[in-house]
């Protein structure tokens, strides 16, 4: 375990049904300021991770974690106020406005309203801003939630597919939002889509039956790398 890293998870498993892992051994450091793509097969756990980082799922078992040097639980509110999650799909606040919601999580996290001006912008999203969260599409419910996430800059970042459903231009945008994030923290996202992994990270992590089977970094970065450790993940 790194006492310099800004998360760190040793021997973490996790299980839906007892008996029955989807995660297990699972050992990674996040650094500070950086981006980290997660990438695997359907099925690998990458959604499951994210989830029990969010402190929701209650079957997990764990040797150690550490936020920050300190050892701490998912559920600690210290580092609920220090973490965001985008899920891939999210129908929760259906009779709050986008500007309610982020209202609700800024007091949450106790800072003040961010100013989402660019960001609304940048996603297109002028005009539904006012609009109850149920009646937005599934390409604005989830941009909405990807202003607040931008605009509120948690120390981690954690995105969960965070492209799907969106058009080119929010796609693009979005790209240029996650490479530029390490500025303000870390940022952890996971993604069955190359393009969004080789433009965006820092690091890439490669989940494969329920841990981490291999890391590339720099220029090893490369679709075709990616792809090859994939296509021999499928084949075992």
């Amino acid at each position: 375990m790194d006492s310099k890293a800004l998360l760190s998870l040793n021997n973490l498993s996790v299980w839906y049904t007892a008996g029955h892992p989807v995660l297990s051994s699972l050992s990674l450091d996040l650094g500070e300021h950086e981006v980290v793509g997660l990438i695997g097969l359907n099925g690998a756990g990458k959604t499951t991770f994210i989830k029990t980082v969010s402190g929701l799922l209650p079957g997990y078992r764990l040797d150690s974690a550490a936020w920050e040097g300190h050892l701490f639980s998912f559920r600690d509110k210290a580092f609920k106020r220090n973490r965001y999650i985008v899920f891939a799909e999210d129908r929760s606040f259906q009779y709050f406005t986008f500007r309610e919601y982020l209202a609700y999580v800024a007091a949450s996290y106790g800072v003040s309203l961010p100013d989402v001006f660019d960001l609304i912008r940048g996603f297109h999203f002028e005009d539904y801003a006012n609009v109850f969260l149920k009646e937005l599409s599934t390409g604005n419910l989830k941009k909405a939630y990807l202003i607040t996430a931008f605009a509120l800059r948690p120390k981690l970042l954690l995105l969960d597919e965070p492209v799907n459903g969106l058009d080119f231009q929010s796609t693009e945008f979005l790209y240029q939002l996650m490479a530029e994030y390490k500025q303000y923290g870390t940022l952890l996202f996971s993604s069955h889509i190359l393009e969004s992994i080789c433009l965006t990270s820092d690091r890439v992590l490669v989940l494969e039956q329920g841990r981490i089977s291999r890391t590339f970094t720099g220029a090893e970065i490369a679709a075709g790398n990616i792809r090859e450790v994939l296509a021999d993940d499928e084949h075992h």
